[in-house]
């Protein structure tokens, strides 16, 4: 005579199942998002992900503004950073300061061929750098439209294009095969700034499958009783 297995064990092998289920999934939702990430410069020439986007940020004078274009994570440990170091010296060196006007070093590094939207080209191998001398109370967007413009934003103030590139597109988000997908943008240039990490909905189901499983366990044992 076959032994019928608990309802607890049961119980708790659906939910681990489940589980690992929804865990396997979560790296084939998305790669990352191809997009302009915004970093700030910090001591010894590396670069901070931005905690503002560049519509929120004021630089101060003598400031140095990182962007890069590439598909990667919205986080600050996994972002693409710029290719060359947060140097203000190297910059704007050559920029003599003027009363009432500060100036801004901006590394502008439109990333890599491969991470290029279909049919465009990156317009330069080397990331650009331009010292913009904007008024003390200008934002780094504004800094940046004084070099580098077009610019292009989305409905959300999504930075989406600098210096016309790309001209399509605008924070897709991006399948491990390398196609876009619909999607909410990265933060890492919009006004509330950068982070990232599992999406809510998946941690969300992982809470609610764990509390089913408690439940089971619980009821189990009670009509054990």
């Amino acid at each position: 005579m076959r032994r019928r297995l608990p309802a607890a064990t049961l119980a708790l092998a659906l939910a681990l199942g489940t589980v690992l289920a929804l865990l396997a999934a979560a790296p084939a939702l998305a790669a990352g998002y191809r997009y302009w990430s915004f970093w700030d410069g910090a001591a010894g020439g590396q670069w901070s992900y931005a905690t503002q986007g560049p519509s929120l940020a004021r630089p101060a004078d003598g400031s140095v503004q990182g962007f890069r274009f590439a598909v990667s994570k919205d986080a600050a440990a996994e972002a693409a950073k710029p290719r060359v170091a947060a140097d203000f010296q190297a910059v704007c060196g050559a920029t003599a300061a003027v009363e009432g006007r500060k100036r801004v070093a901006l590394v502008i590094d439109f990333g890599v061929q491969a991470d290029a939207p279909s049919g465009e080209v990156a317009p330069q191998e080397a990331p650009r750098t331009a010292c913009a001398q904007v008024a003390p109370e200008a934002t780094t967007a504004e800094a940046l439209a004084a070099v580098a413009k077009p610019l292009r934003y989305n409905s959300a103030a999504l930075l989406c294009a600098i210096a016309g590139y790309p001209q399509h597109g605008c924070g897709e988000q991006m399948a491990d095969t390398g196609a876009a997908q619909p999607s909410a943008a990265p933060s890492g240039s919009a006004p509330g700034g950068g982070g990232g990490g599992p999406s809510a909905g998946l941690l969300a189901g992982i809470a609610l499958v764990a509390v089913l499983a408690a439940a089971g366990v619980w009821q189990s044992r009670r009509r054990g009783r």
